[in-house]
């Protein structure tokens, strides 16, 4: 069923299809899958609080930052694999993600403390502000995820993913693509398309957790859809920071 489609691998069709259950009242349902992302949310704040704390009482927080990436990515690809490790492998990954936000946002703070001072601040507004304006989109049908946009989406979000990859091999063959880094209008505009797509996703992560509900996916998929929610506001936020420091540095 190309319903399922989404332009977040942690949300797909299989998932959702292979887990269904009859019982209504061990049921998925979205105030439970809102309240679980509620929960992973304070998670990753508490250990992002802990990371900044640390950076700027002077410890190098970076192999913190390194190690929470690959072991998020780890627990990413179990809770994608198998769902129903979600009560268990989510929380994990919010506690772990967080420490990766914190040292991210303490260093963007940081290097940018003199032309920027609120840039950190101004990402969360812009993430939240692009969640809830989506969210509201959503709700109201002015944005449908219908075939022909989650096709679009995905593709996109696809395309995007393997250029990063691209980016990354070659940068450890010391051949750096500036636009990805510097505040150029090519590298601002490559930085907007980002984030639209990002924002784009959230669209599809929505209509992905409405359908689970509507089929009625057991209990455990709330912590799959609110993982899933949580691996795109990350990302979102994330491409936000960069785009802020894009524009900084055109000052």
């Amino acid at each position: 069923m190309a319903l399922f489609k989404s332009g977040n691998p942690a949300l797909s069709e299989k998932k959702f299809e292979a887990s269904l259950v009859g019982n209504a009242a061990e049921a998925m349902t979205e105030r439970g899958t809102m309240n679980k992302f509620i929960f992973l949310f304070f998670l990753l704040m508490s250990s992002a609080l802990l990371t900044w704390k640390a950076y700027f009482e002077g410890v190098n927080v970076m192999p913190w930052v390194i190690g929470a990436a690959i072991v998020g990515l780890v627990l990413a690809l179990a809770i994608s694999f198998r769902p129903h490790w979600g009560p268990y492998a989510a929380p994990a990954y919010g506690l772990v993600k967080g420490v990766f936000v914190g040292g991210i946002s303490a260093v963007y703070s940081d290097a940018f403390a003199a032309v920027a001072p609120g840039i950190v601040m101004q990402a969360v507004a812009l993430t939240f502000g692009t969640v809830l304006a989506m969210y509201v989109l959503y709700r109201t049908g002015t944005i449908k995820a219908t075939e022909r946009f989650k096709s679009i989406v995905f593709t996109a979000t696809a395309g995007i993913a393997i250029f990063y990859l691209i980016a990354m091999v070659l940068r450890l063959f010391g051949v750096d693509i500036a636009f990805l880094h510097e505040g150029s209008l090519l590298g601002i505009g490559f930085s907007l398309f980002v984030v639209a797509i990002a924002a784009l996703n959230l669209i599809l992560d929505f209509d992905m957790i409405e359908t689970g509900v509507k089929m009625g996916a057991p209990k455990y998929m709330e912590w799959f859809g609110a993982f899933g929610l949580m691996v795109t506001i990350i990302w979102l936020y994330v491409e936000m920071l960069r785009l802020l420091s894009k524009l900084s540095s055109r000052d």
